[in-house]
């Protein structure tokens, strides 16, 4: 409609121009059609700039439910998402937060896992939160319609906020996140929506933290995949906040260094940090072990109990 619109102005103009006579109306009309121009040229580019987002529809845990992802931008959630899910207890129930949710992987998985979990996904990307909200839609995740919701806000975004968007205080009984590995050091993406998922922001990982702490209530449990080069970033933002940690390497392969770590911690526990036996992804021929076969199936939990 807008675009008729200039179309039909510019038309119009051209002819007030052939029938004018008079130098001062010259110069009005002349002006009048380079603003309808500059008005085609932008809705041209509003046009363009709202082209959808091209995506495939995923299927996790052995298709137990499905998701949509970007295909081509951003990032896309794997094994990083299911384990995360994995990490929560078993039976886990009440109220689960993903904060930095994205297109909603680790949460659904989370929710498929444990029957009496409902889900608060919190992604601050407006195109994720709406692929998010379009999954929902699926008949294989009807189940977990009544379970989950999808709330557009910045993980680090203050208590006022939180607030209004509909993230009480003390409201959630446990949290897990995957936060961005990459600080401003390293170099960011060209992709402006993958740059977002890698590059962490100004507040640092504490910021998370401290989000996960105000939100969750007194015993709630937290679990963090992350780089293992930066445990110490997770042990020094978990002070005061969370305790009991335990923490799970995260081997490839069995003959390999881990280099992500799951931590998986109490709401204001004073245990002591253990850390668990590791996983192993894969075998030596490059196929899933039978544990990642189960974990990522949908069939089993990490083991915390060592």
């Amino acid at each position: 409609m807008q675009l008729n619109n200039c179309y039909m102005t510019l038309g119009l103009k051209k002819k007030l121009l052939a029938d004018s006579h008079d130098s001062s109306d010259f110069r009005q009309v002349k002006k009048m059609i380079m603003m309808a121009k500059a008005d085609l040229q932008v809705n041209q580019s509003t046009r363009v700039s709202h082209t959808p987002m091209e995506t495939t529809r995923d299927k996790f845990h052995d298709g137990s439910f499905e998701v949509l992802q970007p295909s081509k931008r951003g990032i896309r959630s794997g094994m990083d998402a299911l384990l995360l899910a994995a990490a929560l207890p078993k039976n886990s129930s009440g109220v689960l937060a993903d904060l930095g949710s994205g297109v909603g992987v680790a949460g659904l998985a989370a929710l498929n896992l444990n029957s009496e979990l409902t889900l608060l996904a919190i992604e601050k990307n407006p195109e994720m939160a709406k692929l998010a909200n379009q999954s929902m839609l699926f008949s294989s995740n009807s189940k977990f319609s009544h379970r989950s919701k999808v709330i557009e806000l910045d993980v680090t975004a203050s208590g006022v906020e939180r607030l209004k968007a509909g993230l009480e205080a003390d409201s959630v009984n446990h949290v897990i996140m995957n936060p961005p590995y990459n600080t401003s050091r390293e170099r960011a993406p060209n992709d402006p929506l993958k740059a977002e998922a890698f590059m962490m922001g100004e507040g640092g990982i504490d910021a998370w933290f401290r989000t996960a702490a105000a939100v969750m209530k007194p015993g709630g449990t937290i679990a963090i995949i992350y780089r293992t080069e930066n445990l110490g970033e997770v042990l020094a933002c978990s002070q005061g906040r969370f305790g009991g940690l335990e923490i799970m390497p995260i081997h490839s392969r069995a003959n390999e260094a881990a280099k992500r770590i799951i931590v998986r911690g109490t709401r204001a526990s004073r245990a002591p940090m253990a850390i668990i036996p590791g996983f192993v992804v894969h075998n030596s021929d490059g196929s899933f072990t039978e544990k990642a076969d189960a974990i990522f199936k949908g069939k089993a939990h990490l083991d915390f109990t060592g």
